[in-house]
């Protein structure tokens, strides 16, 4: 694709992918467009980048718009990632809603591969050991994702040891997962039964998920536009419960709705409480 990709056909690919599913490419992201596009290009016999932007425009190639899509939304995750949103979670979140008395509801939008919504079940399972008794009421996790294929895997909750080699402690593979044929392991039925993972893209309505008191989002506005990201900002703050948190990646924040949060610094991290 290196010759073909001429500025204007990138241009293109640009506005189709950023209408289609929010996402902003750099100006100078080509090589990853040529990384993740080439060999679905060369499977549909599609020379170029031109070629592929017209055939996205027609109400026939859905397929193809699914799988384009689903090569440029793709990112690796890790579990436990940065720690301290799980911690927060464990010392901070879960003590003050189990003393509501209902059921806790937490959301994990664009779960990726799964390791977010699972490591906040396995944080909601080492709770409740350590508490016995104390956490009574039950507890969902909604995990929601663009990519089809990742909700595959998502569904099937079956890693390799590449995978389970990033960000997950000895003690917790052996706790949670169970082997499986060779060498993977998947995750087992405790962890797994709280969490509904189901299709969304965030440039949709949240309003059939319902209402949360947490909601991790984190590491993906970072890929929007600062209108989207604050269209997206408003829509989660109106699918907290009153009072409900928002946890961020470490380098995103709120400043385009502002009025809607407050920061609560939890040391180490920092959270937003809607308002």
């Amino acid at each position: 694709m290196g010759p073909c990709l001429q500025s204007e056909h990138y241009e293109a690919f640009r506005d189709f992918l950023e209408k289609a599913c929010g996402i902003v490419l750099g100006e100078n992201k080509q090589y990853l467009v040529s990384s993740r596009l080439n060999k679905l290009m060369a499977d549909n016999a599609i020379p170029d980048l031109h070629e592929l932007t017209e055939r996205l425009k027609r109400p026939t190639e859905r397929a193809l718009r699914e799988a384009v899509i689903d090569a440029m939304t793709t990112n690796e995750t890790l579990w436990f990632r940065d720690t301290h949103p799980f911690t927060i979670l464990r010392e901070r979140l879960l003590p003050e809603l189990q003393k509501a008395g209902r059921p806790i509801r937490i959301w994990s939008a664009a779960c990726s591969s799964g390791q977010e919504p699972f490591s906040i079940s396995m944080t909601v399972e080492e709770y409740r050991m350590a508490n016995l008794g104390v956490l009574r009421q039950p507890v969902e996790i909604v995990a929601t994702e663009l990519s089809r294929s990742m909700l595959e895997v998502c569904k099937a909750a079956e890693y390799d040891q590449l995978s389970l080699s990033r960000g997950l402690s000895p003690e917790r593979l052996k706790r949670f997962f169970e082997p499986v044929a060779g060498d993977r392991y998947r995750v087992k039925q405790e962890i797994r039964q709280r969490i509904r993972f189901q299709p969304l893209n965030l440039l949709d309505s949240f309003i059939a998920l319902g209402k949360f008191d947490v909601i991790f989002c984190r590491n993906v506005l970072i890929y929007f536009s600062s209108e989207r990201k604050a269209d997206i900002l408003r829509r989660m703050h109106a699918a907290l419960r009153p009072g409900g948190h928002l946890i961020l990646g470490a380098s995103e924040g709120v400043s385009d709705a502002s009025g809607l949060y407050q920061m609560v610094q939890c040391n180490p991290g920092i959270i937003y409480r809607a308002i």
